[in-house]
């Protein structure tokens, strides 16, 4: 099967999907045509972030036997798992976390360009410390979505970067020349004066060590969520702020934090033993997947509102699901999102009645209690 009938077959699921999601795209065709030479020439290949399956398949195809993959979001290893499956390719590569064994020895490295420079920095230092001397770095992405402090990164792990031309709107940057000395920094660690906590984070997690506005609001709300509770859980646990707040607060609480990102449950888990309370427990999962229906008394979540690039309420929507799934009956699901969002009768739809425990110009913080 060539490349392009490999790339023909792939879907997104189990992805939530949209008017304008797809699973291959231009970024992910480029990105496989500036490798193709190395690619057939036997290329110790490892693909970073690759959405939905397009990079690892596309490079079997094309004559890869080495190729190893780590991607971030537990729904991206599941698409490529059914993928592969669907073109025959399963078993053709090995997955792996995003460390200095994965990159050990490459000489080809493809990853889709991150939505933040802490991100290409962490992919960066790994790489130049980790892959072979003569490794290439190519980094694609949508031309609308790609800045020089992206060519400054790269710059910092490598001697050589130059971007080839746009082609579909998209680019590739081409880094060569890994620089001696360079070491990986993540994760890092920020103390929050407000919240007298040390928030750590791998490049990927959303928000790095900051607090966003949503949380803090959240935050400042949940000494009111559900007195009784003796479980909880912290659904999209991003860097473990919530469910380091609730462990801190309420030491009788058995609290569980869930994320699909493996940036982001590597930084809850650092960002909880920093605060000494690994008592936490801390999984990677998809929408609570591996918790059991009506066992946990309180749910707080701050749900992404982006799928990619694009706004959608699909995402926040797979969550407020699981939420209700989870929840005992009678138990509280409290939430924080964005005023502009249609959360609040999806809320009442999907979990039970619906009340605002507090908002601001941005922000509104509800009150879901489960039937």
């Amino acid at each position: 099967m060539t490349p392009s009938e490999v790339l023909d077959r792939l879907r997104r699921e189990p992805d939530v999907d949209a008017p304008d999601l797809v699973a291959v795209d231009a970024t992910d065709r480029l990105l496989l045509d500036t490798a193709g030479d190395a690619l057939a020439g036997g290329a110790r290949v490892v693909v970073v972030d690759d959405a939905y399956g397009a990079l690892t398949l596309g490079a079997v195809a094309a004559g890869a036997t080495d190729v190893r993959v780590h991607q971030d979001l537990l729904v991206g290893e599941r698409a490529l798992a059914l993928n592969a499956g669907r073109t025959g390719l399963a078993g053709r590569y090995r997955p792996g976390s995003l460390d200095a064994g994965l990159l050990d020895g490459a000489t080809l490295v493809l990853a889709r360009a991150p939505k933040g420079l802490d991100a290409l920095r962490e992919l960066t230092e790994l790489t130049a410390a980790a892959a072979g001397p003569d490794v290439v770095l190519l980094v694609g992405g949508r031309v609308k979505h790609m800045t020089l402090g992206m060519n400054g990164v790269l710059g910092a792990g490598f001697t050589e970067v130059s971007a080839t031309l746009a082609r579909q709107k998209s680019r590739v940057l081409v880094a060569r020349g890994p620089r001696a000395g360079v070491r990986s920094t993540f994760p890092r660690c920020r103390h929050d004066a407000a919240l007298d906590l040390d928030v750590c984070a791998h490049g990927a997690a959303f928000a790095g060590t900051r607090v966003d506005e949503g949380t803090r609001l959240l935050l400042a709300a949940l000494p009111g969520a559900a007195p009784g509770a003796r479980t909880a859980l912290d659904l999209g646990c991003g860097t473990g702020v919530l469910a380091a707040a609730l462990a801190r607060a309420r030491p009788d609480l058995a609290v569980t934090a869930t994320d699909q990102s493996a940036a982001a449950v590597a930084s809850a888990r650092a960002t909880l033993a920093r605060a000494g309370l690994g008592r936490v427990a801390v999984l990677r999962d998809d929408a609570a997947g591996s918790l059991p229906d009506d066992s946990v008394d309180l749910v707080v979540c701050n749900p992404p509102f982006h799928v990619g690039a694009a706004l959608v309420t699909a995402a926040a929507d797979r969550l407020f699901t699981a939420a209700a799934r989870v929840l005992r009956p009678g138990g509280e699901l409290w939430a924080v999102w964005n005023n502009r969002l249609p959360h609040r009768a999806a809320l009442r739809r999907l979990v039970g009645p619906t009340r605002a425990a507090a908002h601001d110009r941005r922000y509104t913080v509800s009150v879901s209690t489960g039937r």
